[in-house]
């Protein structure tokens, strides 16, 4: 049996797959000991990862597998790489956290199989492409995601304390673009009493929070529920709803809101029920799954303190 007094150690960078050595003296044991494959990314513990649903980028996770021991391999090395679905489980209940297996539509492994090569340290990196719009996309963005992605077997002994990354996922929406959107319906509006620059439909859409469109109260007061269509143009897969309430008036704010989506503004789909805050403040509203259309109307069926009704700003994402 080999033993050894003096060995190099494969130091692990956080962001690379190379390694550099350091001479450590340890006490005699065998050389096999420390022999092992194992994953550099897993180094660092669980990694967050925030992502957004703006489409013109691409998103993805670092992997790969590194040879520690002493000097280099005398031969090839076969690695296999899986995702542990069965991790997220006992990791949520270590960690007391409630994370959600990323769906296997919503990500892309290059490689399942590498190699690290006689007289190498590492695997090539590879990458995980993480879809965040479109079909693959997960349903619902208001969850965070876990994603172990491990070292499932090998050709030498791998360190079972550094064989899996697990990837903490995060998916930002980001509000669509409004630029073409248009008002083809409403209940009512309140055309001259708010002013020029107020009352009427279209100023939900100008990108101006102190803007405003209000329900009809000169001349007549229709009651709930109001609502407000728009087409946006194209077809578009929509995970939720933005809102901004009326500046510095309480009573008349959406409280009790539906919305619907069409691809024909005749067909409607129920795409989320829900309520908002009496608040000024910016409010997300999350679809329980992510659904496409055209064209979107929203309904406010109650209004805090007020059967007439008010709003500043209405997006999607």
């Amino acid at each position: 049996m080999s033993f050894i007094k003096s060995i190099s150690i494969i130091l692990i960078s956080g962001t690379l797959l190379a390694g550099c050595k350091e001479e450590l003296n340890l006490p005699e044991q065998p050389l096999s000991a420390y022999i092992k494959v194992y994953m550099p990314q897993a180094a660092n513990g669980p990694v967050t990862y925030e992502f957004s649903t703006i489409d013109t980028v691409t998103y993805s996770i670092i992997y790969g597998a590194n040879y520690g021991g002493a000097g280099y391999p005398d031969k090839d090395i076969s690695v296999k790489f899986a995702i542990d679905a069965a991790a997220v489980d006992s990791f949520n209940t270590a960690n007391k956290t409630n994370y959600l297996l990323l769906p296997a539509k919503s990500y892309t492994m290059e490689e399942s199989a590498a190699i690290i090569k006689k007289g190498e340290l590492s695997t090539p990196p590879f990458k995980i492409t993480v879809a965040t719009t479109g079909e693959n996309a997960p349903d619902d963005l208001s969850k965070t995601y876990l994603l172990p992605v491990m070292i499932q077997d090998a050709s030498a002994t791998v360190n079972p304390v550094l064989k899996t990354h697990f990837c903490i996922v995060s998916i930002i929406p980001a509000l669509f673009d409004r630029n073409g959107w248009n008002i083809i319906d409403y209940s009512s509006q309140e055309s001259s009493g708010e002013g020029p620059n107020n009352g009427r439909a279209i100023f939900i859409l100008d990108n101006n929070i102190n803007t405003f469109w209000h329900s009809q109260w000169q001349g007549n007061q229709p009651p709930h529920p109001h609502h407000i269509t728009i087409d946006m143009g194209t077809e578009k897969r929509v995970s939720g709803a933005s809102f901004v309430a009326r500046q510095g008036v309480n009573a008349g704010r959406p409280n009790e809101i539906q919305i619907f989506l069409s691809d024909d503004n005749t067909t409607w789909t129920l795409a989320y029920e829900g309520t908002l805050l009496n608040d000024g403040a910016s409010q997300k509203r999350f679809f329980q799954k992510a659904m496409s259309g055209r064209y979107v109307k929203l309904q406010i069926n109650s209004s805090y303190s007020s059967n007439l009704s008010h709003l500043a700003e209405f997006n999607l994402f």
